[in-house]
């Protein structure tokens, strides 16, 4: 969701509605209603106001506009024309709008438009129009038929409001969510899982669950980081998850910690000494490109299969100790024995 995309929505919904406006205005005339006929003048001005605000990026002001004058519509046109033709029900559709336009004034802007006042004011107008209606009955007499095709008009444009923006909110919610989510579980910058996922996804797994965990750590990266500077360890390690991800398929991948990463296979056909050594050797054989520059990493793999009545903490320190016995006897390699 972006200011330009929204400004271009609003554009298309202020035309949609000018362009009914200036219908019912026609409406009215052929139907005798001289009063509403005029009363479209202005109602066709606030559109074209509504124009220039868009325009403009003054979408807060459009929507306080458009509430207002859409309540004050309704409520003209209810005490005309009575309830046969459906226009008190847009209070219904004004409502919600009101709602999401906070929303998404929130996410754009990050401060939120009141919806409650309004809301409550609308719901009063409401109830004083059609109140006054029920009690005095409508200014014009009506035509039966061209009621019945208003009511059908107005229900079915209170319906698509309805539909639309109560789905607009709902994706919108879960896709919030689903970036919570996201920001919760995965690593910013190697863009895997981070340690609080992995922990808690090991916790899940069975303690007679086939295929194995290993344990990897990046050789004599402080040395990187203290040659080719920070910037240079960072796509690193972007270029070594990337290379874990081709590798590693059907795996849970996750940054453990600094230069560590953890690797979870559940498949009872993976050969992880296998899948590792290609791992290990394609990471020696591909340096990474930083700067016009080639830095040359390997890595060092620690790995573990699951045994039957040991914890998952345990699980983690036997690819733990076989990763630091590795690197205390030459690293670049894959230790599966102790």
């Amino acid at each position: 969701m972006t200011v330009a995309s929204v400004q271009r929505f609003t554009w298309y919904i202020n035309a949609t509605i000018l362009a009914m406006v200036f219908g019912l205005m026609a409406f009215f005339y052929v139907c005798g209603y001289t009063f509403l006929v005029w009363f479209s003048i202005p109602a066709a001005l606030v559109y074209v106001i509504g124009f220039f605000l868009i325009h403009k990026g003054k979408l807060s002001i459009y929507v306080r506009m458009i509430y207002s004058w859409l309540t004050f519509y309704m409520c003209v046109t209810t005490v005309c024309l009575g309830y046969n033709y459906g226009f008190h029900l847009y209070c219904f559709s004004i409502i919600p709008t009101i709602f999401v336009s906070g929303y998404i004034s929130y996410k754009l802007y990050g401060h939120r438009d009141k919806a409650m006042y309004p809301s409550l004011a609308i719901a009063a107008a409401y109830m004083v129009c059609t109140c006054y209606v029920g009690l005095r009955g409508p200014v014009y007499e009506t035509n039966p038929k061209a009621a019945a095709f208003f009511w059908f008009f107005n229900a079915a444009s209170v319906f698509f409001f309805l539909i639309f923006y109560s789905r607009f909110l709902i994706e919108s919610i879960i896709d919030s969510e689903d970036k919570l989510i996201e920001a919760a579980h995965v690593d910013r910058l190697t863009k895997l899982y981070n340690r609080h996922y992995m922990l808690d996804r090991l916790s899940k797994v069975p303690d007679t669950a086939p295929g194995f965990l290993a344990m990897i750590d990046i050789d004599n990266f402080k040395k990187i980081n203290d040659t080719y500077g920070h910037n240079g360890g960072d796509e690193v390690l972007r270029a070594i998850s990337g290379r874990m991800k081709q590798n590693c398929e059907n795996c849970v991948i996750s940054r453990w910690g600094g230069e560590e990463f953890l690797i979870l296979s559940e498949s009872a056909d993976a050969d992880g000494r296998e899948m590792l050594e290609h791992l290990r050797q394609s990471i020696e054989q591909a340096p990474v490109a930083f700067e016009e520059q080639d830095i040359r990493v390997t890595i060092t793999i620690g790995m573990a299969t699951q045994r039957s009545g040991r914890s998952i903490d345990e699980w983690v320190q036997d690819a733990d100790s076989k990763l630091y016995f590795g690197k205390n006897n030459g690293k670049n390699c894959v230790v599966t024995e102790l």
